[in-house]
C-alpha cells in the first residue's frame, strides 16, 4: 500500500495556516515533501524550510524533500530577460522553460538558499515535455526533437550525477505529465531508455551506480494510463510518486474528486452585501454579484472558478469601488471578503454535485465520499509509492491521513 506525501502547489510561507498544515502532516508521520522552484514563486521552498524550523535534526532528517526545476515563471522570468538563461523555450507569454545544465544549476543554489540545506534529497526534472510542445508548435521533425530532448536529459543527468558526487543532491529523476500519456499521443516522453542515460552518466562522471530513482506523473481514477509508466518503473527498482490524484482530466474536461458541502452561510453573506450595494453609486457592484449567484452551478470545475477569480471577478470589483473614500472602502472589503469565501464553498458544491453526475458510470462502486474513492483506488496500486496530496489546512491532513487507519 502506499504512503501519502505533502504536495506543495499552491503553499506559501506567507500563509500561517499552510504552515500549520505542514507541521501537523510532518507530527503525524509524514516522511515525503514534494516541492518545486516555480511554486507560488519560491514561496513553497521557503514554507516548507519556515515549518521545518521547528523540528528537531532527527526530525528533519527523517523527512524527504523532494524538489524540480525547469518552469522560468515569476522572478526567474525577469531575471532570464536581464541576463538570459541557455536551451530556453517559450511556451507563453509568463511560462518559459529550460533543462540546460547551467539553468539546472541556478534553480539548484536558488532551491537550497530557500529550502535552508545543504543538500536536496531529490531533484526532479519538471516537465522537460515543454520542449516538445515547443517543437509541435512550430512544426518540427518530431523524431529530430526527440533526439534532441534525450541529448538534453543526458547532459543534464551528467551534472546531476556530479551533484550527487558532490553531495548536494542524493539523488534525482523526472517528473512529467507527458509519461501519463499514451505512447500514440504526439507529446508522449518515451521513457524506457531512461535508466540507459542515467547509466552512461554516472560512468562519465565516476560514480559506481547511478542515482536516477524516482519519476513522478500523473495518475487517478479516471487516468490511468501513467500506470505503465508506473510498473516499467518498478520493474527497474524506480520509485513511483503520483501527483493530481484528485484533479482528474477526461476528453479534454478536468475534474475535481472531491465533494463539498453546501455553505450555510452563502446567502446570508449574499443578501447582507446585496443590500450594501442597492444604490446608484455601486450598482455596477450589485449586478455583478447577481450574475454570480445566477451562475454558480455553471463552472465546470472549481480551476476554472480561481482563474475567472483573478482575470474577471476581482478586476470588477476593484473598479466598482474606484470611486469610494477609505472608510467606506475598508468597510465594503470586509463583507466582499466574506462574500466570496463562501461563494467559492458554493461554487465548490455545486462542481462536485455536477462531477458525480457526469462520472456516474466511472463511480459507480463508489459508496463513500468521492475522495475517499479517489484515493482508495491509488492506495490499492502496487506500483505507486508515494501519493502527493495537497493540504492547506491541518483538518485537510487529517483527514488525508485518517484514510491509512
Amino acid at each position: 500500500m502506499s504512503n501519502f506525501a505533502f504536495g506543495t502547489y499552491r503553499i506559501t510561507d506567507k500563509n500561517e495556516q499552510h504552515i500549520q498544515a505542514l507541521r501537523e502532516a510532518i507530527e503525524s508521520g509524514i516522511a515525503l515533501i514534494d516541492t518545486s522552484t516555480n511554486y507560488m514563486n519560491g514561496e513553497a521552498e521557503r514554507a516548507v524550510a519556515k515549518a521545518l524550523r521547528t523540528f528537531d535534526d532527527a526530525t528533519r532528517e527523517r523527512i524527504e524533500i523532494v524538489s524540480k526545476f525547469g518552469y522560468i515563471q515569476g522572478a526567474t522570468l525577469e531575471k532570464h530577460k536581464e541576463e538570459p538563461f541557455e536551451d530556453v523555450v517559450e511556451y507563453s507569454a509568463t511560462c518559459y522553460h529550460s533543462l540546460s545544465k547551467s539553468f539546472m544549476l541556478n534553480q539548484l543554489e536558488q532551491s537550497l538558499i530557500r529550502l535552508e540545506v545543504t543538500k536536496i534529497d531529490c531533484y526532479l526534472l519538471h516537465n522537460p515535455e515543454y520542449f516538445l510542445y515547443d517543437a509541435i508548435n512550430k512544426k518540427r521533425d518530431m523524431d529530430d526533437a526527440l533526439d534532441t530532448i534525450f541529448d538534453r536529459i543526458f547532459d543534464v543527468f551528467v551534472a546531476l550525477e556530479e551533484q550527487v558526487k558532490n553531495g548536494t543532491v542524493g539523488s534525482y529523476g523526472i517528473s512529467s505529465n507527458s509519461f501519463s500519456k499514451s505512447h500514440n499521443d504526439i507529446d508522449f516522453l518515451p521513457y524506457e531508455d531512461l535508466i540507459t542515460l542515467a547509466e552512461r552518466a554516472s560512468e562519465i562522471v565516476g560514480n559506481d551506480v547511478h542515482s536516477f530513482t524516482t519519476i513522478e506523473l500523473p495518475i487517478n481514477i479516471l487516468e490511468k494510463e501513467g500506470l505503465k509508466c508506473a510498473s516499467w518503473a518498478k520493474s527497474n527498482n524506480l520509485r513511483v510518486l503520483a501527483n493530481r490524484p484528485l484533479n482528474a482530466q477526461k476528453e479534454d474536461m478536468m475534474f475535481r474528486l472531491a465533494e463539498y458541502d453546501e455553505s450555510r452561510e452563502y446567502y446570508h453573506h449574499l443578501n447582507e452585501l446585496l443590500n450594501i450595494c442597492d444604490n446608484d453609486s455601486l450598482r455596477s457592484l450589485y449586478n455583478l454579484l447577481e450574475q454570480l449567484d445566477t451562475n454558480k452551478h455553471k463552472y465546470g470545475w472549481i480551476g476554472d472558478y480561481d482563474g475567472f477569480l483573478y482575470t474577471q471577478i476581482l478586476p470588477h470589483i476593484k473598479k466598482s469601488l474606484e470611486n469610494l473614500d477609505e472608510q467606506n472602502l475598508d468597510t465594503i472589503l470586509k463583507y466582499i471578503e466574506m462574500f466570496l469565501e463562501e461563494y467559492k464553498k458554493m461554487v465548490a458544491y455545486e462542481c462536485s454535485k455536477t462531477t458525480k453526475l457526469q462520472l456516474k458510470e466511472e463511480l459507480s462502486s463508489c459508496n463513500s465520499k468521492l475522495q475517499e474513492c479517489a484515493l482508495n483506488f491509488l492506495m490499492q496500486e502496487e506500483s505507486i509509492d508515494y501519493i502527493l496530496v495537497g493540504m492547506r489546512k491541518p483538518s485537510y491532513v487529517q483527514e488525508i491521513l485518517s484514510l491509512k487507519n
